[in-house]
């Protein structure tokens, strides 16, 4: 009924997701979204939170448009929002189902009291090369591993029921390969047989469908030279014929844009109608069904039957969300005690995911006979590194660093810290300070790895040891024969 009242205009606006100004997580294209919401030419709106901030724009899109049809806000909720839990590559180290749905939960617990109605997570894209970045954000390598951490994420972010307002619609990504660049380079080239395909890459994406997962994103990358936010195949013919996902697809970051660098489309009115025809519902910020698939149609490239059923799944998603009844999603605000729970959880997921690679001589646990220790490296107190990639909406002044920490846990000890030498690049200049520090010490905690911006998207690394001349502070700290145990961070294996 509501679709047969909607012009054209209207239609592709439920199409175009553009992206609020709050945080930055694409190119910078600046876009009066709000405006556009005014309009009726926006459906839907990520990296804007806060309560007070979307009721403002729902208050618009219901009361200043012609048919009042309700936005949905969306972020990356990759590992928590305001409180953060280990990234996917740690919590996968616990093999664990339960403690990957329970932070899940919270984190769409969070997400729906801050005014957000969908994630662009999980992230199940299976990995075996650690120079990629994004290997920080996913299960890793094994794919049963990563296809009960997909329905364990996916049910714990969208609860039991999509219209209970302290849940949040889940996306699936990135379908598919995309983990599989070559060279480690992320965006580049992907070049699978079709056994790999099959038997490492698919099986996830799978497994959250059948968990009822309600959106899925294609991946930037080509898959044997065709581009997934255009393939077909893949999309329409393994998504929805084969698996029979009747959910959304929602295009990467400007991702139907790229189909004209990737050599496929001419220009945006071929590439809306690509993307359009392969099977992708919603456009975020290339602008390209908005304004181009008008065109599109009128040359015989795109039907009205295509979009009015990409239209009819978005809706249907809207409907699903209970927005239609409930707009403002009023039964979601939680209680300060609530946030304290979801910290306990954090506490109780980073230790279950942490890996003791060694104990030798039985250092460990720290005696509390240690008088004297030593905290040494970049990271010994790094507030800001502590996060890691993908950090929500989470502050930094909240992250307690491993000096902080051990002076809690041992206040009768002596605790120094000494950097050394800083994450990467840099001079050598502290280490000596750092030795005699650690040749004072009882026992050396030495702190190392990479920064929280040296994993995540856009952030591969061709030698993934550790970074600058940590592994000369470490080799020298260690050959002082002190007792020592060491604290590695990273988002990757390292070498």
């Amino acid at each position: 009924k509501l679709m047969g009242r909607m012009a054209l205009a209207e239609k592709l606006g439920q199409l175009n997701m553009l992206s609020g100004d709050w945080v930055i997580t694409g190119p910078v294209i600046p876009t009066r979204y709000l405006d556009g919401v005014k309009r009726g030419e926006v459906g839907a709106i990520f990296n804007l939170w806060t309560r007070e901030a979307t009721r403002a724009a729902q208050r618009m899109a219901l009361e200043e448009t012609r048919l009042g049809i309700p936005l949905l806000f969306g972020l990356d909720v990759i590992h928590g929002h305001r409180t953060l839990f280990p990234n996917g590559l740690a919590e996968a180290c616990a093999f664990d189902p339960e403690l990957w749905r329970t932070p899940a939960r919270a984190a769409a617990r969070e997400a729906a009291d801050d005014g957000l109605h969908l994630t662009f997570a999980p992230m199940i894209d299976i990995c075996r090369d650690p120079r990629w970045g994004r290997i920080a954000e996913g299960p890793g390598e094994d794919a049963h591993v990563a296809s009960v951490m997909a329905r364990a994420k996916t049910q714990g972010f969208q609860g039991e029921d999509l219209a209970q307002p302290d849940g949040v619609a889940a996306t699936a990504k990135h379908f598919c390969g995309y983990g599989a660049s070559e060279g480690g380079r992320d965006y580049a080239a992907v070049d699978l047989s079709q056994r790999q395909i099959e038997e490492a890459y698919l099986p996830p994406f799978k497994a959250a469908i059948e968990a009822g997962v309600a959106a899925v994103m294609p991946a930037f990358n080509d898959l044997a030279g065709v581009p997934m936010t255009a393939h077909p195949a893949m999309l329409d013919g393994v998504l929805r014929k084969r698996w029979g996902f009747a959910g959304v697809l929602i295009s990467d970051y400007t991702a139907i844009k790229e189909l004209i660098h990737h050599g496929v489309a001419a220009d945006l009115t071929h590439a809306a109608a690509l993307a359009l025809n392969a099977g992708v519902d919603i456009d975020m910020m290339s602008q390209a069904y908005i304004h181009h698939l008008p065109e599109a149609l009128e040359r015989g490239l795109v039907s009205m039957e295509a979009i009015d059923a990409s239209l009819a799944r978005v809706l249907a998603l809207k409907e699903a969300l209970g927005l239609f009844d409930d707009p403002y999603r009023e039964g979601a605000a939680l209680k300060r005690k609530d946030f304290a729970a979801h910290r306990a959880l954090a506490r109780e997921a980073a230790v279950k995911s942490m890996v003791l690679l060694q104990n030798r001589r039985d250092v460990l646990p720290l005696a509390a006979q240690a008088r004297r220790i030593a905290v040494i490296g970049p990271l010994a107190d790094a507030k800001a590194e502590m996060f890691g990639s993908w950090p929500g909406v989470a502050g930094a002044s909240e992250a307690v660093t491993f000096l902080e920490g051990l002076n809690a846990a041992l206040p009768q000890a002596q605790i120094v810290a000494a950097p050394g030498v800083p994450i990467e690049g840099g001079d050598m200049a502290g280490v000596e300070a750092a030795l005699a520090a650690a040749r004072a010490a009882d026992v050396v905690v030495l702190c190392v790895g990479e920064g929280a911006e040296m994993s995540g998207e856009a952030a591969s690394r061709a030698d993934p040891g550790l970074p600058g001349h940590q592994r000369a502070l470490a080799e020298a700290v260690l050959a002082l024969g002190r007792p020592h145990v060491v604290a590695l961070c990273a988002g990757r294996p390292l070498t």
